[in-house]
């Protein structure tokens, strides 16, 4: 019996809470997880896991053992990585799950780069707007807004995301331009599906009390980009997050409404398995990222040089 490969096999189905999706990560057979489970619990003379034809939990043993055995897998890899680091270039694979709304028009420059540096890393990146758990999906880890639930993941933050709301000059001239929060309700509106408050949006002016308004879109949508393009085909005023409006605003083709009443900011951050953290891959990886987003983003200072934004952000 090899001790390690038993001990990460035990990890894996431990952390996606599947025998299938363990050896999809691992890159073996299911039949193969499972002999190397049995073995290790053979070994121990009791069972790690509780099974039905419905889940897999962990056994009151192997609840015990597991942040152990995390620590013990998660250190080995990173014993190989640095032994990896001095003999050669770091290579593999590395799975990425990312927003849409942030690759599309700003990632492309730092994988280039990413790649030119390390040309033995392969990525493999997943766009969509999910909020996914990387260990039960087998990334290494995921660029969103929204955390999922798991306390097996490690979070750091990269930059906040600025929402505002924008439209043509067109439009404006055809419908007037909105003086209060409460002028939106009359101007057809769109905006993105996914946040958790739905359509509730609360403003934050220079002066009193924030305001909360419950808006009526007429276009709800899951892609930023497509509210983008709807805004510059004068089709209504839109809600944004910078990091996709802000081009076109800097190029006067899209125009800030209500831009002294500020709306609240998420942060993108990168969420990763506690296991991973002493992944090589990752790591430099990492670094890439904060490197090039970390602080005030490219596509905010545009805006802040100009005084479009005002430089407090409102979390």
């Amino acid at each position: 019996m090899d001790r390690f490969t038993v001990i990460e096999a035990f990890v894996r189905v431990a952390e996606t809470r599947s025998f299938a999706e363990a050896a999809r990560q691992m890159r073996i057979s299911r039949s193969a997880v499972t002999e190397r489970v049995q073995q290790l619990e053979a070994f121990v003379g009791a069972p790690l896991f509780v099974r039905n034809t419905r889940s897999v939990r962990l056994s009151e043993l192997g609840q015990t053992f597991l942040h152990e055995c995390s620590e013990l897998v998660g250190r080995t890899d990173e014993v190989v990585n640095q032994m990896r680091e001095v003999t050669t270039s770091p290579a593999g694979r590395l799975r990425v799950h990312a927003l849409p709304g942030f690759v599309l028009g700003h990632l492309a420059t730092l994988l280039q780069e990413f790649q030119a540096r390390y040309p033995q890393i392969v990525l493999d990146i997943v766009v969509n707007d999910a909020a996914v758990d990387p260990v039960k999906e087998g990334f290494d880890c995921a660029l969103q807004i929204f955390p999922p639930r798991s306390e097996e993941l490690v979070s750091r933050k990269l930059f906040p995301v600025r929402r505002v709301f924008c439209a043509s000059p067109t439009y404006l001239r055809r419908h007037g331009v909105p003086r209060a929060p409460d002028d939106l309700l009359r101007h057809r509106l769109g905006w993105y599906s996914g946040y958790p408050t739905r359509e509730r949006v609360v403003f934050h002016p220079p002066e009193g009390a924030p305001v909360s308004l419950d808006l009526k879109p007429t276009l709800l949508t899951n892609s930023v980009h497509l509210l983008r393009e709807y805004a510059l085909e004068h089709a209504g005023i839109v809600c944004l997050p910078t990091l996709v409006a802000s081009s076109a605003v800097a190029a006067g083709d899209l125009v800030l409404v209500l831009p002294k009443h500020q709306l609240s900011s998420f942060w993108l951050s990168v969420f990763y398995p506690q296991a991973a953290r002493s992944s090589l891959k990752l790591k430099l990886f990492l670094e890439s990222l904060v490197r090039s987003f970390a602080g005030t983003p490219p596509w905010d200072a545009a805006l802040l040089s100009t005084g479009l934004l005002p430089e407090k952000v409102v979390e």
